[in-house]
């Protein structure tokens, strides 16, 4: 019986020695590209420290990598099947986060498009990430969208991107649709408030936190920036909250990361109705993505949001909670390769 278990042992060992050697360098990879996220969210961590003290835990940043043999390193070394570049007009893929995030989300993200030849660019929305501006500032979605947009007037004439939104970035790239539909070739909702004219992006969420109304005037969540006597400007989770909501199935450095870098939402683009024109926006070529195992928008209000404003295909990502960029970032990257794909 010893005997036995000492030959299993052998083997076991042998094979976990031949499976290091194999994927030692994406292990180093992944332990590498998360480091530098988390540099940078301590970073903007200590450079926040300008706002008062219940503003300062605050935001990463994306990091890039060198090319190399296409692999994804934080799904167990599983190969991505064949991207071809070949015919592909449109490579450049444009990164909103969601409310609280920041660019820094993304970072498994930006390192796979980057492999697969691809040009991912990220963006900061106003009082979010790198971008330092106070969130009790930011009450209309247009201000809260402004980087986006100003990216989008700055694109070299004829050149398109498409656009991927996160959560409440749904609603701003829905907005930049309806202001430039000439340079976006592809929109991607990605478990995301993929709203219809008229609609608030807070409404999407009603199911989970209640109505509009009823968040306004009951939620322990929400920050008052101009004093108690004046409406609240923001609102931020409690970090046990986030994480049963936001990160149900992502990795622990990964909530680790999050845990640093999410900051308070502005209330006013949340609250904002959009004005959706069917001669714009409604021309505009769609995609959704669903997360099934999802807390914060529940797959009934993703399937909701689809049948009520049709998009062009929807995907689903099993086992994905509300941030696949970290619990399903190989799944997620191989439908933005067939997105990209489609003619």
């Amino acid at each position: 019986m010893g005997n036995k278990i000492m030959s299993m042992m052998k083997k076991d060992g042998s094979k976990s020695k031949r499976m290091n050697r194999s994927q030692r360098k994406l292990l180093a990879d992944e332990e590498m590209l998360h480091r530098r996220a988390l540099s940078m969210a301590v970073h903007q961590t200590q450079l926040s420290q300008r706002f008062d003290g219940s503003m300062s835990r605050r935001v990463g940043s994306t990091s890039t990598r060198k090319q190399r043999t296409l692999s994804d390193p934080f799904s167990n070394g599983k190969q991505v099947p064949d991207f071809s570049l070949e015919g592909l007009t449109v490579k450049k893929f444009v990164l909103v986060h969601g409310e609280g995030f920041g660019a820094w989300c993304w970072y498994k993200i930006v390192a796979s498009l980057e492999e697969s030849g691809l040009s991912p660019i990220t963006v900061d929305l106003t009082g979010s990430g790198f971008n330092m501006t106070d969130t009790n500032t930011v009450s209309t979605l247009e201000e809260y969208s402004k980087p986006l947009i100003e990216y989008l007037e700055n694109l070299p004439e004829q050149e398109k991107v498409i656009l991927v939104g996160h959560s409440t970035g749904g609603a701003s790239i829905s907005y930049a649709l309806e202001r430039f539909p000439e340079k976006i070739s592809k929109a991607i909702f990605v478990c995301a408030t993929m709203v219809s004219d008229g609609q608030r992006p807070f409404d999407v969420f009603s199911e989970e936190l209640g109505s509009a109304e009823r968040f306004m005037k009951e939620s322990q969540f929400l920050i008052y920036g101009k004093g108690k006597d004046e409406p609240p400007t923001g609102f931020m989770f409690e970090k046990q909250h986030m994480k049963g909501l936001y990160f149900n199935q992502s990795p622990n450095k990964d909530i680790a990361l999050a845990m640093m870098s999410m900051r308070p939402v502005p209330l006013g683009p949340m609250m904002e109705k959009l004005t959706l024109s069917a001669e714009r926006y409604g021309k505009g070529r769609r995609f959704y993505v669903q997360t099934l195992d999802d807390l914060a928008l529940s797959p009934d209000v993703q399937e909701k949001l689809v049948r009520e404003n049709s998009p062009e295909g929807v995907y689903k990502i099993k086992g994905s909670d509300h941030s696949p960029f970290f619990s399903k970032p190989q799944s997620l990257h191989k439908i933005l390769l067939e997105i990209a794909q489609i003619p």
